[in-house]
């Protein structure tokens, strides 16, 4: 299961145990059971602090194990084979279980551990999805600190009818006590957040307290990244608010044309942007929404947060980004986690033998669609134009699966369903004006971005699609405002466009306090 190569790196990793794990594993006769077995016996050859033992019908999930130790009360388990994206998952929770201290703030420890009450949380993942691990991880960390918070990560390809009980069909979906807690990426701050109440005010009432910055950057992917370092490395206040830091590189699964780097995955990608900026003396404000931009009289420029908090500064870059675009068509909403996905690499295996829809016919929908026929018994790609619009070398394949569909000039009008789930949707043909109904079981939206940037209208010049106009210094209409990356009207979006208009607008911004903060000259001259 593991390479030599493997082996020797998780042997590392594990010379940072500093005290015994105790792995009790639930088994039977399959051979994924026979899979994790291995797995674990791995572990316990490559760490002497490990030790394993096997039980048959205990009355938990099979296959499973549970971690914990000597004298500590952690409960923490992995329902499955944490391969894939969760084998990372599984390396943290050996070190944390295994006593080596987890990088977190010490303020989000204590968090954690006076949190109140007794709390089981499970939570579905599929190996495939690059956002489950996030979940998984600071729920395991939870576990750990905490003894009254318990958590068991599930694999649903794993245990399919659980999954089809539960009707789970998006990955990460977690339960807290039986109950649908939460549902997509999430880090550990905002899970702590969602169950301290408090949380919210005290962070608004310390944020309140910092002082104007030089620089503020609103928003955390690769243009507001890379603008923060620019202005950090300037030797000026900076400071960079995020909704969450790597914004849509997090849900991006394969980056292969980024220069000089042949292959990275986006949450990975999003940690590397992350770390280079915390190298610098930058004032980092994760999980903070802006809601709204003041010009001041005074030359400031305020920002509020949607905690109730403000923050001032003399120039600010805006790079909100961008989000997947909904088809904003009836039932829609109603069925977002219910077999209505926006990401196939993720909520793919939930639909193993089903039927499924792909809307939109660019880069990204034949992708999908090539993926998911791999995975689902048959696809459907409806594409609103007259013709497909990805690569000619995506169309051929596309073209060449059997259990693939292509409809052009269609139009979705409705998402149906049971109630429950996703049982169909209906689409008009453009060029005879019929309608018509399709019955399936998933629907995968690929129809493109849309700038998060609602919050700013009436303030910033947006133009008619809603992205920031900005001139080729990243310049907005309102003076001592930059903006960079998808928000705006600069044509492509791509990863390295971003970060090359995050460091120009960071550049801009830095010659504009020059220009507008430098002393009078005659005073100087009379001094």
């Amino acid at each position: 299961m593991l390479d030599d190569n493997l082996k020797s790196q998780l042997k590392a990793y594990l010379e940072k145990v500093v005290r015994p794990i105790e792995i009790t594993a639930s088994v039977d006769d399959s051979p994924k059971s026979a899979e994790m077995t291995a797995l674990l016996r791995t572990l316990v050859e490559l760490c002497d602090k490990i030790s394993l033992a096997e039980h048959r019908g205990d009355g938990e999930r099979t296959p499973s194990f549970a971690m914990n130790s000597p004298g500590q009360d952690i409960h923490l388990r992995f329902a499955g084979v944490p391969m894939g994206h969760e084998f990372t998952s599984l390396v943290l929770a050996l070190l944390q279980v295994g006593g080596h201290p987890p990088r977190t703030e010490r303020a989000i420890i204590d968090q954690i551990k006076d949190l109140d009450g007794d709390l089981t949380f499970e939570t579905y993942f599929s190996l495939s999805c690059q956002n489950c691990p996030d979940v998984v991880q600071a729920l395991n960390l939870m576990a750990v600190l905490n003894p009254r918070i318990k958590h068991v990560a599930i694999d649903g390809g794993v245990f399919p009818a659980e999954v089809e009980r539960r009707q789970v069909m998006s990955v990460p979906t977690v339960y807290l006590n039986g109950e649908v807690f939460a549902q997509g990426r999430m880090e550990v701050e905002e899970i702590v957040a969602k169950l301290d109440t408090n949380s919210s005010a005290r962070a608004a009432a310390r944020l309140n307290e910092r002082a104007p910055y030089d620089v503020l950057v609103i928003g955390g992917g690769p243009a507001g990244a890379a603008a923060a370092v620019y202005a950090a490395r300037k030797g000026i206040r900076t400071g960079l608010a995020a909704e969450r830091f790597g914004g849509q590189v997090l849900d991006t699964m394969a980056i292969e044309n980024f220069i000089s780097v042949r292959h990275t995955e986006g949450p990975q990608f999003a940690a590397s942007l992350e770390e280079h900026v915390r190298e610098y003396d930058v004032d980092i404000m994760n999980l903070q929404r802006a809601e709204k931009l003041v010009p001041g009289s005074d030359g400031m420029v305020a920002i509020e947060l949607a905690n109730g908090a403000t923050l001032r500064s003399k120039t600010v870059i805006l790079s909100t980004g961008a989000r997947w675009r909904q088809m904003g068509v009836p039932g829609e909403d109603n069925y977002r986690n219910k077999g209505v996905a926006y990401c196939p690499h993720c909520d793919g295996p939930l639909f193993k033998g089903k039927r499924v829809a792909v809307i939109g016919g660019g880069n990204s929908g034949v992708e999908a669609a090539i993926d998911l026929a791999n995975i689902v018994s048959h696809v459907t790609l409806i594409e609103f134009d007259n013709t497909l619009r990805a690569d000619d070398v995506l169309q051929r394949k596309l073209r060449s699966l059997p259990n693939v569909d292509i409809l052009l000039s269609a139009k979705t009008t409705e998402v149906l369903g049971d109630g429950q789930k996703v049982t169909g949707l209906i689409y008009e043909n453009r060029v005879a004006g019929q309608r018509h109904t399709l019955s399936l079981e998933g629907i995968f939206v690929q129809i493109g971005l849309l700038p998060n940037t609602e919050w700013l209208k009436g303030t910033v010049e947006l133009s008619p699609r809603g992205e920031i106009i900005v001139d080729h210094y990243g310049k907005t209409s309102i003076p001592g405002v930059f903006a960079a990356g998808d928000c705006t009207t600069v044509p492509y979006k791509q990863i390295v466009i971003a970060l090359g208009e995050g460091a120009k607008a960071s550049l801009a911004a830095f010659d504009h306090l020059v220009r507008t903060t430098a002393p009078d000259t005659d005073v100087v001259k009379a001094a």
